[in-house]
Parts: structure tokens; sequence; C-alpha cells
């Protein structure tokens, strides 16, 4: 286990080797290429990088290790809530009987796990399936109500991890999208105006600077998304065109909700006459039979038997 202190703000760029090492060691059979000198020689050696690992830190891992992990979030404790504190020289005797008990099960069961593939959630795949295999499958192994449970957990974990703070480049996509709304094309200087004037945007100050064409155009290159020329009635301008934000929008963002623009029409209620016959619109007759006039206007709430 360790701390997430090497991805902080200041130190992350020191440590591309240990991120390298965490992204391939969730794959079993991973191994990482490493120069060591012995002597005077330079050698080439591989080494096995495989293993569970735990991280804790404050804020957010980099986006290639999170999408690699079981992300639990967890919140300072309240002022009257009583937690008991863990004592190494206490607890070890606990924790390492447990570890044992756990070996010697996961020595049993291994023969009928090898090979399997557990039955996915739909919400989840790619990279989340990937995570979640092998603990779905040792809850399978496990029984009872574990398989349910570690499936119920899989989709709410994955469910929270996709809500949380998207990075810049997938929040820009958004925002631009609510401004462009149906607009076929806009002016960078229009676009720059609009998104600095959205609340809670952190468009007018990205280190102590607000976004600029050449930072919106280099922010959207990487969704090959390029400024042009275009026409306006007050002449030309660069800006961008809706049509190349399609397809990151579809790839990156969630799809909005479909608004009905059908306009309603009022049905007017049937009548029948007393020998149960439909009357034709200006027909005089009885009112109409008890319970059709609702299973007419709103439609049945329920099968009629």
């Amino acid at each position: 286990m360790m701390k997430s202190t090497l991805f902080g703000a200041k130190t992350s760029s020191d440590n591309e080797d240990i991120r390298g090492l965490l992204n391939a060691g969730h794959r079993r059979g991973a191994i990482v290429g490493r120069c060591i000198v012995r002597g005077k020689a330079v050698e080439l050696e591989d080494f096995p990088v495989y293993a569970a690992v735990a991280l804790a830190g404050l804020g957010d891992l980099p986006d290639t290790i999170l999408t690699r992990s079981v992300i639990v979030r967890m919140r300072r404790r309240a002022p009257g809530e009583h937690v008991e504190p863990f004592r190494r020289r206490i607890h070890a005797e606990e924790g390492e009987a447990l570890r044992d008990r756990l070996s010697a099960w996961a020595a049993e069961v291994e023969p009928a796990v090898t090979g399997v593939w557990p039955e996915m959630p739909d919400a989840i795949s790619d990279r989340d399936a990937d995570v979640w295999e092998a603990l779905l499958a040792v809850a399978d192994a496990a029984g009872g109500d574990w398989p349910e449970r570690a499936r119920v957990t899989a989709v709410t974990l994955v469910t929270l991890s996709k809500s949380s703070t998207p990075s810049l480049g997938v929040r820009l996509l958004d925002d631009l999208r609510t401004i462009f709304a149906d607009e076929d094309q806009l002016a960078t200087e229009h676009i720059l105006t609009e998104l600095q004037k959205l609340d809670e945007a952190p468009w007018g100050d990205l280190r102590g600077k607000p976004l600029d064409a050449r930072g919106l155009a280099r922010r959207l290159r990487p969704y090959d998304i390029r400024p042009t020329t275009i026409r306006l009635p007050a002449g030309t301008a660069k800006g961008y065109k809706r049509g190349d934000f399609l397809d990151a929008w579809s790839r990156y963002l969630r799809a909005l909700p479909i608004e009905s623009v059908t306009s309603v029409t009022p049905v007017t209620e049937p009548r029948f006459g007393p020998d149960g016959s439909r009357l034709a619109p200006g027909e005089t007759g009885d009112e109409p039979v008890p319970g059709f006039e609702d299973v007419w206007s709103h439609g049945p709430s329920r099968p009629i038997q």
C-alpha cells in the first residue's frame, strides 16, 4: 500500500516511471523493462510487475490509474463519529489469521476459478470489466449472497467513478455543446466570451489567465477539432463549425434527453347510446357507459380483465 503523494501537482512529472509500473501491474504476466548498471555495463532487464496495489491519498489520481482501479470514495470522519483506532501491535495477529484463512481458501478454489469468465453486469465494460472480472469470479466461488452483492457493488462504484469531476477536455466539450445549442458555426471570440460567462466554469482563470484562442485550439486538437475560417453576416472570422464537434460529443458526452415537439391533439371522449353503440359526433344520447370515459381519455392504468 502506498500514499498517492507521488501524483501531486508538484511531483507527478518526476514519477512517470512509477505511473508506468502501476499502469502495467494490473494485468497478470505484465513486465516493465529497466536499464540496470552492472559495473561498466548497462543491461536491459525485464521486471514482473503484476501485483495488487492499494493507493490512498487526497484528491484524484491520474486518469490512466483511475480507469484501472476499484475506487472507494472516503469522507472525513464527523466529530460525532467514533471509530476504534487501529494499532498494529494489537490487531496484527488478528489480521494475519484472516490472511492465512483467505490464502488457504484461495488455494482450495483456484481450480474452480481458473479460466472462468464470470457474468458481467451490462453497465460494466472495457477496462472496468478487466478490473472487476477477478473480483466477480472470487465472489462466485464464495457462493451465498456474495455474487449478487459483488455485482451490485461493482455497478455502484463504477457509476460513481463516472460521475466524478471530468477532465478539463471533457468539461470543455460539454460547455461548448451548451454554447453551440442549435448554431451551425460560431466565431472564436464569441465562444471565448460565452465560456467565461458560464457559472462555476474554470475558463476565466486557468493558472491566473483566461482561456484564449490559442489555448482553446490546443485543448480541442486531441479531439481532431481545429479552427477554420467561417462566414458571418459581418464578414469572415476564425471560428468553429458544429459539425466538427459531433463525433467528439457522441464519444465523450452523454446524449441529451430528447424533447417531444409533437403538439397534443385534444381527444374528445366517446359517447354511447342506450344499446351500447358508439354515438357519432353531434348525436345525442345517454351519458357514456360508466368507466369507459377514463379508459378512452387517459388509457387504462392496468390490463382490462
